[in-house]
This record gives structure tokens, sequence and C-alpha cells, in this order.
């Protein structure tokens, strides 16, 4: 009797056909994902990069335009003032200047509480004005310390404390003009530390404006 040949198993190869195919799709998946994720992060990179540039030409057109611009959904408020006639302090010659002075604050609220107060505020503009001569007032360095100091006693007019500017420190002279003597300096005091102040609160007078200034 003759032995039977074997039979090929027909549901053996399929498993592993199967197991094969299946992690052929695994793989393919995980490529995907991959190629996905590389994508979206290539993608924000490159939005990030764009959005740093846009910041800088903001940033850079800013600085060329000069000042911020000014809110216009809340405006300052102005106070115009009558126009100042007052002699000048020139010695050599009658010398008067006509100026207009308009203040700029911060509420309408606070302009009402300065004309209250405006017969007190005029008469120290007037005493400012009046210590001036001509060439204090010519250049625009004079102009801009004038509003510094109508600035200053019209808040204190209105109970603002507000500090003094730092004078310049003065150079020490020998007796021939020279420089400055090794002596004096070692003679001379150590000026005193000033006291640290608690920050003031914000002055509701914001700038002096001139809107006409004549010297004659």
């Amino acid at each position: 009797m003759s032995a039977a040949a074997p039979t090929l198993d027909a549901g053996a190869g399929a498993p592993a056909k199967k197991g094969k195919k299946k992690l052929i799709i695994i793989v393919a998946m995980v490529l995907l994902l991959l190629v996905v994720g590389g994508g979206a992060a290539l993608f924000l990179l490159k939005k990030k990069a764009a959005a740093d540039a846009d910041g800088s030409d903001d940033s850079t057109s800013q600085a060329s335009t000069g000042p911020e611009k000014p809110d216009l959904k809340h405006p300052p408020t102005f106070l115009p003032l009558d126009p100042f006639v007052v002699n000048l302090a020139d010695k050599d010659a009658d010398r008067y200047a006509q100026v207009g002075i308009t203040f700029e604050v911060s509420d309408p609220h606070f302009a009402d509480e300065m004309k209250a107060f405006m017969p007190a505020i005029r008469n120290g503009i007037l005493m400012i004005l009046a210590h001036k001569s001509s060439k204090d007032l010519l250049d625009r360095a004079g102009k801009e310390q004038l509003a510094g100091e109508i600035l200053r006693d019209a808040s204190r007019t209105m109970g603002i404390d507000v500090e003094e500017p730092d004078a310049p420190a003065a150079a020490t002279t020998t007796t021939d003009g020279d420089k400055p003597a090794a002596d004096d300096d070692e003679a001379k005091p150590k000026p005193k530390k000033k006291k640290k102040k608690a920050p003031a609160e914000p002055n509701p007078i914001k700038h002096v404006n001139f809107s006409n200034f004549i010297v004659q």
C-alpha cells in the first residue's frame, strides 16, 4: 500500500500573510504620522518666524515715526489762558513778551478745578515771566525751561507736589581757570545722598503748550 502524498495545509500560510500585511499597515501609519507631524511643526516654525519679522517691522516703523499716536478715543482736555503781556528783565533796553499759554490736563473736571485757582495761577506765571530776559526766551531751550517752570508753579498752586529739576554740577577751577584743583576736590564736602521718596501721584497737568510767543 503506497503512502499517501503529504497534503499542503492551505490555511497555514494565511496567518503569516495577514500578520505581514498588518505590520506593513502599521509601519505605513507611523510614517504617515511622522510626515504629518513634521509638516505641522515646519508650518508652525514658519508662522512664528513670519510673526517675529512682522513684529520687528512694526517696532522699526514705530521708532522711525517718532512718538506714539494720541488716543483719539480719550483725547486730553485743553485749558487756554488769556494772553500774557509782560515787561522783561532786560537792563539795556525796554523789552516785553506776549505769550499765549494753554494747559493740557487729564480731564474736564480738573480743568474746572483749575479755573477756580486761575487768579493765583496767572499771578505765578506773571512772576516767572517778569524775571526772564529776552535772551532767556529767544531760543528753544529757554522756552522749554519756561514751560517746565510754569508747570511746576501751577501744580503747586493746585496742591500737587512736584520735584525741582536737578541743578547742573558746577566745575571747580583753579585761580588761573585751567583745571580743577585736586586739593579743592578733597576739601570740598561730599553732597549728602538724597532720601528716596515714594513715587508721586500722576500729575493731572500734563503739558504747558504755547499758542503764541512774541518777544520785542
